[in-house]
């Protein structure tokens, strides 16, 4: 039984990138000719000169937190679909709220992570994701479907009843988030009830904690865990285990790009995780989670030949309050872009006798009090607050992907 869910994990690179880009080429013209949305923020665009990842930049990023704002004023997909409600399956209702729709044919692909974490046809999975008004439950229900495996849709919850569900099924395979589990798990030893059949988990949804994942080890449960999000589907999931980082899915295209714009960071350095996938219903183009990770060098051990990402390394919107006024990393974005000298940037909101102070440290090939008065000038300009500015040597900025770093709420 091969140890990949098809060939198209292990093929060469270049013929993948080669093949992303006529598919991005593709969607592209898709989504000028029928979504209102990109017709309009991509009437500049021509598909044909988009044909590497640096090519990408020319393309507007579309930010997550942006969602809520546009189907508020173009209901309920904000123009992003080609087609009317009627044209899809299921509509949910995420926290925000943000309207996320189901096409008629399975468009999520978490299959692949499913089959990476060891669930294998006949398997009997408990999906612990929930049915109602979000998608997680469907979009593990599809993957565990396209495996072969049987489902018992446990949902959330009522962990007395997922007990005897549990035992009385021989689940074989938990899926939902990394807790729940083990809440699971810790009811059925105090009702005296084996659930020695569990021996495989897909987690989601929220860190998978080392230690966590040692309880379950020392268990006989073997836990992998993957990324995703109800608009994009599966983004990266874990081939070889905890160390090893997560494998790029084979029908997204990612960029780790500097947060609140959308140019590219060198492989290694952390920034915001933007996704292009190709669902011809829905379609994303440079969606912007909001999530920050980093490129890992190298090739999974899993032999498995994509991309990797560390993991989850936190929230790229660090928007926050400074005198009244709100700052965004866009807004930093914009200073950098007017010196090239600066090639790095972090703006620290700090407080000094009850008042906030902005401090802006910079890694920039030229110094000087005069240098440092136009930028300091280009912040008042950008933020409408006054700020400092500081130099930094070359490469000692952290590499954390923060570009606002509020240090009041650190309490120093």
């Amino acid at each position: 039984m091969s140890d990949h869910f098809d060939e198209r994990e292990t093929r060469d690179p270049a013929a993948r990138e080669a093949e992303l880009f006529e598919r991005l080429r593709a969607q592209l013209r898709h989504a000028i000719d029928g979504s209102p949305h990109y017709t309009a923020s991509l009437a500049e665009i021509d598909p044909d000169a988009i044909g590497d990842r640096t090519a990408l930049a020319d393309l507007p990023v579309l930010y997550k937190s942006d969602l809520i704002e546009m189907q508020e004023a173009r209901p309920p997909f904000g123009g992003l679909t080609p087609r009317g409600s009627g044209g899809f399956r299921r509509l949910f209702l995420s926290p925000g709220p943000i309207v996320e729709p189901e096409a008629a044919s399975e468009h999520w692909r978490m299959a692949r992570a499913l089959f990476a974490a060891g669930f294998r046809r006949n398997d009997i999975v408990a999906n612990c994701f929930a049915y109602h008004l979000t998608p997680a439950g469907f979009m593990f229900d599809h993957a565990a479907a396209e495996v072969g495996c049987a489902v018992f849709p446990g949902g959330v919850g009522n962990t007395d009843a997922q007990v005897e569900a549990f035992a009385r099924l021989g689940v074989v395979g938990y899926v939902g988030t990394p807790d729940f589990l083990k809440i699971i798990l810790e009811k059925a030893e105090e009702a005296g009830v084996a659930l020695g059949s569990v021996t495989k988990a897909l987690v989601s949804g929220g860190p998978l904690f080392p230690n966590l994942r040692e309880w379950y080890g020392a268990r006989g449960i073997a836990v992998r865990q993957c990324y995703g999000t109800a608009e994009l589907g599966l983004i990266a999931y874990e081939g070889a285990g905890p160390g090893d980082g997560l494998v790029i899915d084979e029908d997204a295209l990612v960029e780790i790009v500097r947060p609140g714009t959308g140019d590219p960071v060198p492989d290694g350095e952390v920034g915001e995780v933007v996704v292009t996938t190709f669902n011809a219903a829905y379609p994303l183009i440079r969606f912007s989670t909001g999530d920050l990770s980093a490129v890992l060098a190298g090739q999974s051990p899993c032999g498995r030949t994509n991309r990797r990402l560390k993991g989850w390394m936190g929230r790229a919107d660090q928007t926050t309050k400074v005198r009244g006024m709100f700052v965004h990393p866009r807004q930093v974005a914009n200073i950098v872009r007017r010196f090239p000298q600066i090639t790095r940037a972090r703006l620290e909101v700090g407080e000094d006798g009850g008042r906030d102070t902005l401090l802006l440290r910079i890694e920039s090939a030229e110094r000087g009090e005069a240098f440092a008065d136009n930028v300091a000038e280009a912040i008042r300009a950008e933020c409408r607050v006054r700020g400092s500015v500081a130099f930094a040597e070359p490469d000692a900025l952290p590499n954390d992907g923060k570009v606002i770093d509020d240090k009041r709420t650190l309490g120093v």
